[in-house]
């Protein structure tokens, strides 16, 4: 195998060649000499060409670049620039990017918007913060409160007040006839005008308005005066209006609607 054939192992030569006889036998110590690059061998065999088309062996090509690097003027007796140039508008005819051009980017991937993501993300981030924040106070702020809800904590009563209560004879009431705390705890001690009433028992209903019953007490005695009695911390009880109904007992035991009254309880 002859030097030019190593240059150009599995390309085919196109053009005719005239026939040459075969080479002298060489010794095993001689090394092959490579062929000379110049400009009758590219035109001979058709290098530009297969450059081009990648259609070079690795040890060609280096061959052929080294000698342009040498020979630049090459470059235009081939007409080089102008393949290029035929090469380029075929591409624009085509739609397909020049190969140097860069690649479009998806709109994610455009620096703005990675800016516009990250600053999002960080306003987030701090958002998710101070609620998460929020929240943790809130919570322990609605466990406190369940507790002291489940606790029914009372506070002691500094002073007695005793209120003489004419009740309503006529049906419910709004507007409270006496309003009671607002201040240090009391313990309220009611005295409700029933003289004018027939029945000795009573049986007393306390509601708050808008939410349901309280408390019932039944069997209230009548004293000697004609009063109906009870009495409660001012604290037991939460801040809002409360109606009062009085209902005799038969003998037996059957409510019968007397009186009405509405008192209010302050914090």
């Amino acid at each position: 195998m002859d030097a030019a054939s190593q240059l150009l192992p599995d390309v085919p030569l196109t053009d005719a060649q005239p026939t040459r006889a075969p080479p002298a036998p060489t010794s095993p110590a001689m090394p092959t000499a490579s062929p000379t690059m110049d400009r009758e061998f590219i035109e001979r065999n058709q290098i530009v060409e297969r450059y081009l088309a990648g259609r070079l062996p690795p040890r060609g090509a280096l061959e052929f670049e080294r000698f342009c690097a040498q020979h630049p003027d090459l470059l235009d007796s081939i007409g080089l620039p102008a393949r290029v140039h035929a090469g380029l508008r075929l591409l624009e005819a085509g739609g397909k990017p020049e190969p140097w051009a860069e690649k479009k980017r998806p709109v994610w991937e455009k620096p703005p918007v990675l800016i516009s993501f990250a600053a999002f993300a960080v306003v987030l981030l701090v958002t998710s913060a101070v609620l998460a924040m929020k929240i943790g106070g809130r919570d322990t702020r609605i466990a406190a409160l369940e507790k002291r809800i489940a606790e029914q904590p009372l506070s002691p009563a500094t002073s007695t007040r005793t209120i003489q209560l004419v009740p309503a004879r006529g049906g419910p009431t709004k507007a409270p006839a006496v309003i009671v705390g607002g201040g240090p705890v009391q313990f309220a001690d009611i005295k409700v005008d029933l003289s004018w009433s027939k029945f000795a028992n009573f049986r007393i209903t306390i509601d708050r308005e808008d939410q349901g019953r309280a408390l019932v007490l039944h069997n209230v005695e009548k004293d000697s005066n004609g009063h109906v009695r009870f009495a409660f911390n001012t604290s037991a009880l939460g801040p809002g209006n409360y109606d009062l109904t009085f209902q005799g007992l038969t003998w037996r035991g059957e409510p019968v609607a007397q009186a009405w009254a509405t008192i209010g309880i302050q914090r």
